[in-house]
């Protein structure tokens, strides 16, 4: 080949670095001068010549892009349309020059530079990408791609396994469960700890049967970018119907309360709308869909995000819920769905104020038409018998009623109440419809809400609740009361007399007529017309008994004394659905009433005549509602808890987990608010978990032992609440004990556990804003170490605890006591530097233990001062010492490390592990596409620029990393540790100025080489 065609070729990619060349032209100018060649071998080897210059740099270099792209292009020129083949035959060896690349690069593929095997992985990715759909290759080639992607997706460097994962994107099949990609894709999603590989392989992988699960899980990850990229895969590649019920709603649940803006974002926008797009547009259907009747609460979060993009409020009317001309739906076409949309909307309009006043009317009735419409439906709720209970149909005909009415009840609080003649028919019917012997117990607390809330003055609502307490317990009847034989006889004998005498009257009437003795006849006459009076009168009363209104108990009206009282009256006052009712109003009210008010009498007389009767009920749902009023009530009065509070202790040792979790949870409460005081005034032989009295032990320690005994059992429920419960008196300062704190990390690490989420979340979230809120619980924390790592180092084999990773949870405790960590940092001496002495002590017991070894490699984590002074001196004698006794060579050298450092050693280099541990965290940590210029020839120089530098702590080395790692997450580059961090950050001008300096060119590279 001469030299102008040599020239010619590097011209190509001198030119094609620059942006604004035209690679069109220059791959149309550059294929013809191909095609013209017979002997095509010194092109092909002047063409790699000049591309390896490209393939050795790492960093994402504008120039080194442009030339990729560029050689991209020129060897897909060469693919043959499938149409064209048979036509032109001559065309079929223009397809050798794409070969020859591809033998090439994969040949490459295995090379040491992570530099050229990432410009591999990228060529054949783009290579792959830019064929047409109907491209053919050579089987063997594809055969060799699809091993040679697969061996580089477990490279170490993640930009590596990215190229390489989008690379196979054409060689899945999705069908196939034993598909290698698949394979691949699923463990890179599963197990890779780089969120742009896991992101990578998000974006290529194909859903399918066997890849939805993976996807799913991606909306859980850590990382946000994953998250986001994940629901808009499941918005655009998978259909509604290929999710399960509980995918669905946990998408949208997990998506509108994520903590990132930008998930919520996309599912607002692109998950929900996909999904209407897909049930044309109906809302209705996207409800049923979802099943609202077990999700109510995420089907209204995931209507607001709807209305939330309507482009105006009365788009609200034009789906969902049809409304006829009273402006409510008929009773007889209620179902969850339309009921759940009319609520989600009045709530939405009404959150929006005097903006959706005018719509909320065109929503809702006036308050009375809308309590006669409630009223009426609630009344229609059928009561099963046991019997109808056991029958499956009618049961769900029923709880789809109550669920209907749990709305339409809901829609109470958007009422407007303000108006008097309507508030008070709402009262009222609120109040008959709590009466209702058929009324589910489900809506009773929702009614006694809406009730309490409506009534502002907290005595009104007190006196209301029991007097409704009161008519459901003693409820007012009418009463016939008998009359008695004997009073029959004389009230006949007094009629018999009346008519004897009125006969006589008359008689003498007559007579005195006859003697025209008028006077005396017209007494007699008034005396006649009194007796007939009299008589009818008494002719009346055996007509009518006597009826009467009282309270009747149902032991008064059960004797045979009272046999003609009515038999169809059914009184309840000691059956469990009553005293459920009344007591699920009494806790509602309790709720609701201000903590500083106090117990009035009212309330004093509900606790003794229904709370506490009802603790020893032998029904369990009962005993539960009352041991809640009871912790309720005993938060308003400090005397109330000082009383009952060994009752509370006695239940959370002797009855049902659930009974015994609401006394725990009253008793927590009562800690937190009164704190342990509450127990200075309590006998000091409480008794213990055993039932036995110890006289040597305090009540608080009682308590505290108890609740320590909680945390071992078997009843997981019972674990998490009390783990929560000694964890808000701990964060709140009610409780101080390392013991305790020792105890929850244990409990927090324990694969026993690993099931129970919401303890591991509750732990995880309380220890770090624990340690960060004060000095003093970062010294709790360090005097818990030592307790902590001694339980593990001692736990026996068959123990769960023997199977935790001890250098992980001493990593904890070296984060959670970091100065750096407080809101508010403390001066003076830092807890580092005590739990460093503690350490060293804890070394000096027995220097021939076999976790020597991990409490050195703590030392060398934490960040103790340099300053001088008697604990820095303290500290150096107890590291001599080490020294002086400890044999094993990695103890040695971490200890001198720390020993170096607090005497002011400037000048020693960084030793061999932190190097390796600052290459793990670049290698593993970094998310984004790591770009960096790593050249053989550059990594000396940065080597070298750290001599003689000073050398910073290991902690502060490691916290360094750690910020490098979660910066590179969100970046497109690879981060390695600088020299130095600059002590001024630079302007934008001066990063500009920088930036321009470091743009890679070519051309210098090339021109040397040919000249050479």
């Amino acid at each position: 080949m001469t030299a102008d065609n040599e020239l010619e070729i590097q011209e190509a990619f001198q030119r094609a670095q620059k942006a604004h060349h035209n690679k069109a032209k220059l791959v149309a100018t550059l294929k013809n001068r191909y095609i013209k060649l017979e002997d095509k071998s010194e092109f092909h080897e002047e063409f790699l010549r000049c591309l390896k210059y490209a393939m050795i740099v790492y960093t994402r270099e504008p120039a080194v892009e442009n030339v990729i792209d560029f050689v991209v292009k020129f060897a897909v020129s060469f693919e043959t349309p499938v149409s064209e083949e048979e036509e032109v035959e001559s065309d079929e060896d223009d397809g050798s020059f794409l070969h020859f690349l591809l033998n090439f690069l994969l040949e490459s593929h295995t090379a040491n530079s992570h530099a050229v095997r990432f410009r591999v992985c990228q060529l054949i990715n783009k290579l792959l990408g830019s064929l047409s759909e109907n491209a053919q290759i050579d089987d063997e080639i594809c055969e060799q791609i699809h091993e040679a992607m697969l061996i580089r997706v477990t490279d170490k460097y993640p930009n590596v396994r990215i190229q390489a994962a989008l690379a196979m994107a054409r060689l899945q099949d999705p069908n196939d469960p034993e598909c290698p990609t698949i394979k691949a894709y699923m463990l890179l999603l599963e197990n890779d700890s780089n969120a742009e590989v896991r992101r990578a392989v998000l974006s290529c992988i194909a859903p399918s049967a066997f890849t939805l699960s993976k996807i799913f899980k991606r909306t859980r990850d850590i990382k946000e970018k994953v998250r986001k990229l994940a629901y808009q895969v499941l918005a655009e590649k998978v259909h509604i119907r290929a999710l399960t019920i509980a995918q669905r709603v946990s998408l949208l649940q997990h998506g509108l309360n994520d903590s990132a803006e930008s998930v919520k974002e996309v599912v607002k926008v692109c998950l929900l709308p996909a999904w209407l797009r897909l049930l044309q547009n109906d809302v209705l259907q996207l409800l049923h869909r979802l099943d609202v009747e077990n999700c109510a609460e995420t089907a209204v979060l995931a209507l607001h995000a709807l209305f939330s993009t309507a482009t105006t409020l009365d788009d609200l009317l034009q789906n969902g819920a049809k409304l006829d001309e009273r402006k409510l739906i008929p009773v007889d076409a209620l179902t969850c769905e339309n009921v759940l949309y009319w609520r989600a909307a009045c709530e939405f309009v009404k959150a929006k104020g005097d903006e959706g006043e005018e719509l909320l009317e065109k929503l809702l009735p006036e308050p009375a038409i809308f309590a006669e419409y409630l009223y009426s439906y609630l009344k229609s709720v059928p009561l099963l018998s046991e019997e109808q209970r056991a029958d499956m149909t009618q049961l769900e005909l029923v709880m789809t009623k109550e669920f209907i009415g749990q709305q339409l009840i809901l829609l109470v609080g958007c009422l407007d109440t303000t108006e008097e003649g309507g508030r008070r028919r709402v009262l009222a019917v609120l109040k008959e419809m709590l009466l209702l012997p058929n009324t589910p117990l489900s809506l009773i607390g929702q009614l006694v809400q809406k009730l309490v809330g409506i009534l502002h003055d907290d005595q009104q609502r007190i006196t209301v609740m029991a007097e409704i307490i009161s008519d459901l317990r003693e409820p007012i009847v009418p009463i016939t009361e008998c009359v008695d034989e004997n009073e029959k006889r004389k009230k006949q004998v007094k009629l018999a007399e009346l008519k004897v005498c009125i006969m006589e009257c008359k008689q003498e009437l007559e007579d005195c007529i006859s003697r025209e003795d008028f006077a005396r006849a017209a007494e007699l006459k008034e005396s006649i017309a009194q007796l007939e009076e009299r008589r009818g009168q008494l002719e009346l009363e055996p007509e009518q008994d006597h009826t009467k209104e009282q309270r009747v108990e149902k032991s008064r009206v059960s004797g045979p004394e009272f046999s003609c009282t009515f038999s169809s009256l059914d009184f309840t006052k000691n059956d469990p659905e009553t005293l459920l009712k009344c007591l699920t109003m009494c806790a509602e009210v309790l709720k609701q009433m201000n903590i500083n008010r106090g117990i009035c009498p009212t309330i004093t007389a509900l606790i003794e005549s229904l709370i506490l009767p009802s603790v020893s009920n032998s029904n369990s749902a009962v005993r539960n509602m009352a041991v809640v009023c009871l912790g309720t009530a005993a938060l308003h009065s400090n005397d109330l808890a000082n009383t009952h509070l060994v009752l509370l202790l006695q239940i959370t040792q002797l009855d049902e987990p659930k009974i015994r979790i609401s006394a725990l949870k009253a008793l927590i409460d009562q800690l937190l608010l009164n704190g342990l005081k509450i127990l200075q005034d309590k006998p000091s032989d409480l008794l213990d978990s055993d039932g036995q009295s110890e006289e040597e032990e305090s009540p608080v320690q009682n308590i505290l032992k108890m609740l320590s005994e909680f945390l071992d059992s078997e009843i997981c429920e019972l674990r998490t609440e009390t783990a929560e419960g000694l964890a808000k008196l701990m964060y709140c300062g009610r409780i101080v004990s390392a013991k305790l704190l020792s105890r929850l990390v244990l409990l927090w690490y324990n694969p026993v556990t690993e099931e129970d989420q919401r303890l591991r979340h509750c732990l995880g979230v309380f220890l770090q804003l624990y340690a960060r809120e004060s000095r003093a619980h970062q010294e709790c924390v360090e005097e818990s170490f030592l307790p902590t790592m001694r339980t593990l180092f001692n736990a026996p084999a068959t123990s769960p605890l023997s199977e935790i990773d001890t250098s992980n949870v001493a990593e904890l405790f070296i984060e959670l006591t970091r100065p750096s960590a407080l809101v508010q940092p403390s001066q003076g001496v830092c807890v580092h530097d005590s739990l460093a002495v503690r350490v060293c002590n804890e070394i000096l017991r027995d220097i021939e233990a076999p976790e020597v070894r991990l409490y050195c490699k703590t030392l060398s984590g934490l960040e103790i001062s340099t300053e001088p002074g008697p604990a820095n001196q303290e500290l150096q004698q107890l590291l001599s010492q080490i020294l002086q006794e400890v044999k094993d060579k990695f103890c040695v050298r971490a200890v001198e490390k720390v020993l170096n450092q607090l005497k002011g050693s400037q000048q020693s280099k960084p030793s061999a592990p932190q190097d390796t541990v600052l290459t793990a965290v670049d290698e593993n940590g970094s998310s984004g596409a790591v770009n960096e210029d790593e050249t053989k020839s550059k990594r000396p120089r940065r080597g070298t620029a750290q001599n003689g530098q000073k050398k910073v702590s290991t902690a502060k080395t490691s916290k360094k990393s750690c910020e490098n790692k979660e910066k590179s997450d969100e970046s497109d580059e690879e981060n390695i540790p600088e020299a130095a961090p600059p002590s001024v950050r630079p302007t934008r001008r001066a990063k500009a100025a920088a930036l321009e300096k470091t743009k890679q060119d070519l051309t210098a590279l090339m021109n040397r080489e040919a000249s050479s």
